[in-house]
C-alpha cells in the first residue's frame, strides 16, 4: 500500500537528492519524490520513523505530521517550484494554480496560510518574486526586462518598484553592489 509522507523545508533540486539518498540509505522504498513530498511503496512503521524524522532533521528537513502543516508545505512547494524551477511561461494565476493542485478552494487555502504563517500567500510569492529577482540579477545573464517578463511583472518599473519596497535598493543599485544578499528559500 503505497503512502505520502510530507517533509518541510524541501526547496530545490538537491533537496530532493539528499531527501532520496535518505530514503534509500534506510531502505524505504521511494516510488516518486518531488517538493515537499516522498511517495513510499509501503507504510512506515512508528520505530522506523522516528529515525527518519532524526535524519531528515541533520540535514535541515522536518517530517510534517499534522493536515495544517503539511497543507503549508505543500502551498510553499507549488509557489517555489513555480518561481523557481519552472521553465516557460506561467498561464495561470497562482490562486488559480493553488486550487488546482492542491484540490482546495483559494479561499481556505488563503485563510490557512494566513493563520499559520502570520503572512498572506500574495507577500510570501512576493518575498519568493524579490529572491528570485535577487539571483537573476547576481548571475547578471537577463536584463531588467527579460527578468520582468520570467517573473510575471507587468512592467520593468513594477518590479522595480517592488524590488525597491521589499530590499530598500533599486535593482540597479543591487547590481552594483554585487554582494549575493539572498535568502535561503525555506527562511522566507
Amino acid at each position: 500500500m503505497e503512502s505520502r509522507i510530507y517533509i518541510k523545508n524541501m526547496v530545490c533540486p538537491r533537496c530532493i537528492a539528499t531527501v532520496r539518498s535518505i530514503f534509500e540509505e534506510m531502505n524505504l522504498g521511494v516510488s516518486d519524490i518531488r517538493l515537499g513530498e516522498v511517495s513510499v511503496s509501503r507504510e512506515i512503521r512508528e520505530d522506523r520513523k522516528e529515525a527518519l524524522s532524526k535524519k531528515l532533521e541533520q540535514h535541515g528537513f522536518e517530517l510534517l505530521e499534522d493536515q495544517k502543516s503539511r497543507m503549508i508545505a505543500q502551498i510553499k512547494s507549488v509557489i517555489i517550484e513555480q518561481i523557481h524551477h519552472r521553465q516557460g511561461e506561467m498561464k495561470t494565476g497562482f490562486s488559480s494554480l493553488l486550487s488546482e493542485k492542491l484540490h482546495h478552494e483559494y479561499t481556505s487555502l488563503s485563510k490557512l496560510f494566513s493563520s499559520v504563517e502570520g503572512m498572506t500567500i500574495e507577500r510570501f510569492i512576493l518575498k519568493q518574486k524579490i529572491e528570485k529577482v535577487k539571483e537573476l540579477i547576481f548571475y547578471d545573464q537577463l536584463s531588467l526586462s527579460e527578468i520582468a517578463y520570467r517573473l510575471n511583472y507587468s512592467s520593468v518599473a513594477h518590479l522595480s518598484a517592488q524590488f525597491k519596497k521589499e530590499t530598500g535598493m533599486t535593482p540597479t543599485e543591487f547590481r552594483k553592489n554585487r554582494k549575493p544578499g539572498r535568502l535561503p528559500l525555506d527562511s522566507i
